[in-house]
């Protein structure tokens, strides 16, 4: 069979247009990015229930702390009189008639410790009349591993303590402990243990390394649903997000209600999920320097997620205006001087150098709808499609350059994924600048995608598409639930290859794309499949994970017309600087004989670097890299075998 590409019809692609879309699911924040190793180490967790907007918050403090030992006399008791910080005003009171009792932290799955690596460990604490020491650090039974014993001052103020030790040896699963040497009462808040490689001081080094090894080109944040909210109290505020980390007013997670149902009471088993804001737009833009990753942060436009609510501000509402000037503030945030107002904020954070954001994300999965309202039981019209103009409208007004990247919905081809995208596009006749892209998300099975490698072929060459988030669901592969890291299976991956070359041909439509979910915690997570997985020693990229790397390293400056002639096989070409990468998918069952032909002199064949595997087979903690690029030498200048079942870059040079 043939590859064949023309030169006539090729279109420049979009530097950058594979990149990361993060968002706080799956314990992808607290418990996975940031490196923070204790579990509601500021006494501030909620335990969340209920449904479609009826939400039950409850305090629950002591969630992730317990008396040590389990039998000691202690007392411990979550207060709020005199706390250390009003925005997160949650403190522990422990009062002992024990010697060497205290409070151990769950930490997830406990503690994991490597061998000669640095930790920080801090707190704050207040003593009144107990003039004793404390024994803080990471205990195996009754050994301490790391930690230190520190004398309290007993002056009745809060003072902050910090210390950094060594691990001596590895730990799996070790215990974080806070003793006193005596009998006493002492205050106990803000914990911490981070490891000193940490990146930027705050990121999770093996995660970050994952993400930075595609070498993505641009970074969503931080969502998704969350930044919609379950409803409008407990939407992402990112204003909350920056200045001292412990005075970010913590906020309870969206997920944390996922799938829940009469069969369950209305609660799930990740009812207590919280976002600590410990990493928050301050250090998300850091983060996107460090990848050299262009920002894309996502704002509300005062509609809690569908899915989970009815809850919106009507368009005639002054509430409104507080939603577009968050909007606004952020890209001061970002951009503005040290004379503007948020723009001085950044600075005195230590970054007096402006962040150069040139896009903004209006809204996440929006759509045109009237739900029937909680107080009147009626519909009501959410006016999605005006707020939105009246949201690019002031923001263009004062930032004219900005990129907006809007939404299209939560489907593909339906009624209203064909109505949102003729209502952008009459927009963009009367305004070319109306929006850069629109955001597109599908979560589909692998027939569809091979169904559908050519419907960019087919979209109007008026407006382009973020395909922002995307994944083939395999049938049956998540069948055990949620934490299922089989449906991350080559079968998936294999498929998402082969539309992206769909995607890659319509360089011109499909400005922007990345994969969705990003981070997957083993054993906490509420969606799968998920393209990097990780438990708390060690992180892997699944088959999916590669097919974007791939595509994100292997990516020319044009892309061209590409066509086979054989049922099965999924072709693009791009070109560089002389350079061509011919990605070919072969998602048959027999092996197939190859040829690349072109009307331009595209050299010779210098590498081959190959996917493949058996449908099933997934990568896992145990065998990470079961699935994952193998080089293969070139046998011939223009041609090869392609294996059933493989995805394969080609590289050709003159």
């Amino acid at each position: 069979m043939k590859i064949t590409f023309t030169q006539e019809g090729k279109v420049p692609v979009v530097p950058g247009g594979v990149g990361l879309f993060f968002e706080d699911l799956n314990y992808a924040l607290d418990g996975g990015l940031y490196a923070e190793m204790l579990e509601n180490r500021n006494f501030e967790a909620k335990d969340v229930h209920g449904e479609w907007d009826r939400y039950i918050v409850d305090e629950d403090g002591g969630y992730a702390w317990a008396p040590f030992p389990a039998k000691a006399e202690i007392s411990l008791k979550i207060k709020t009189d005199r706390a250390l910080f009003p925005e997160n005003p949650h403190y522990l009171r422990i009062e002992t008639a024990d010697g060497g009792a205290g409070v151990s932290n769950k930490a997830y799955d406990g503690i994991y410790l490597t061998k000669g690596a640095g930790y920080k460990i801090s707190f704050y604490a207040r003593s009144y009349d107990y003039r004793g020491h404390v024994c803080v650090g990471v205990f195996e039974g009754a050994e301490m591993l790391v930690g230190r014993r520190i004398k309290l001052k007993a002056d009745g103020k809060w003072h902050r303590y910090a210390f950094s030790v060594k691990a001596k040896r590895d730990a799996e699963r070790a215990q974080f402990r806070f003793l006193l040497e005596k009998a006493g009462c002492v205050h106990a808040d803000a914990f911490s243990m981070m490891p000193e490689n940490a990146v930027l001081g705050v990121f999770r080094r093996d995660l970050v390394e994952l993400m930075k090894a595609m070498n993505p080109g641009f970074l969503r944040f931080p969502g998704g649903c969350v930044v919609e909210g379950n409803n409008l109290a407990n939407r992402y505020l990112w204003k909350n997000s920056i200045g001292q980390p412990e005075r970010r007013k913590q906020n309870w997670n969206r997920w944390a209600v996922h799938a829940t149902g009469p069969e369950t009471g209305w609660r799930s088993a990740y009812s207590h999920y919280g976002q600590t804001l410990g990493i928050g737009y301050y250090e998300y833009f850091r983060l996107c320097e460090y990848l050299g990753a262009k920002p894309l942060p996502v704002v509300s436009v005062g509609i809690a997620c569908q899915y989970m609510s009815s809850e919106f501000v009507p368009l005639d509402s002054p509430e409104l205006e507080t939603y577009i000037q968050e909007a606004l503030d952020v890209v001061e945030f970002a951009n503005g001087g040290k004379d503007t107002v948020w723009g001085k904020v950044r600075a005195d954070m230590g970054h007096p150098e402006p962040f150069n954001l040139e896009y903004l994300g209006v809204g996440n999965e929006q759509w045109e709808a009237s739900p029937v309202q909680k107080d009147t039981g009626m519909p009501a019209p959410n006016e999605f499609y005006k707020r939105f103009e009246l949201f690019e409208k002031r923001i263009h007004e004062r930032y004219p350059d900005l990129k907006i990247v809007g939404t299209v919905g939560p489907t593909v081809d339906t009624d209203s994924h064909r109505d949102a995208w003729k209502w952008t596009r009459e927009n963009l006749r009367k305004n070319p600048d109306f929006v850069y892209c629109s955001d597109e998300h599908f979560y589909v099975s692998p027939q569809w995608l091979y169904d559908h490698t050519d419907v960019y072929d087919h979209y109007p060459r008026l407006g382009t598409v973020y395909a922002g988030e995307y994944a083939a669901h395999v049938p049956g592969s998540g069948a055990a639930g949620f934490n299922a890291p089989q449906s991350n299976c080559w079968e998936g991956a294999l498929a998402e290859a082969a539309f992206m070359t769909g995607m890659e041909r319509n360089a011109d439509v499909v400005v922007m794309k990345s994969f969705a979910p990003l981070f997957a915690r083993l054993g906490y997570t509420q969606w799968c499949p998920d393209m990097i997985w990780f438990d708390g020693k060690s992180a892997y990229g699944s088959a999916s994970y590669y097919v974007q790397l791939l595509y994100s390293q292997y990516t020319g400056s044009w892309s061209f017309p590409t066509c086979t002639d054989e049922k099965g096989i999924y072709a693009s070409v791009t070109e560089r600087d002389g350079t061509y990468f011919v990605k070919v998918v072969n998602a048959g069952e027999a092996e197939v004989h190859a040829g690349i032909e072109a009307d331009v002199d595209f050299g010779s064949m210098t590498r081959i670097i190959r996917l493949s595997g058996e449908l099933g087979q997934y990568n896992t903690v145990e065998e990470p890299k079961l699935i994952s690029p193998q080089e293969v030498a070139p046998t011939s200048p223009n041609a090869l075998d392609l294996p059933p079942h493989s995805f394969n870059v080609l590289i050709f040079k003159k």
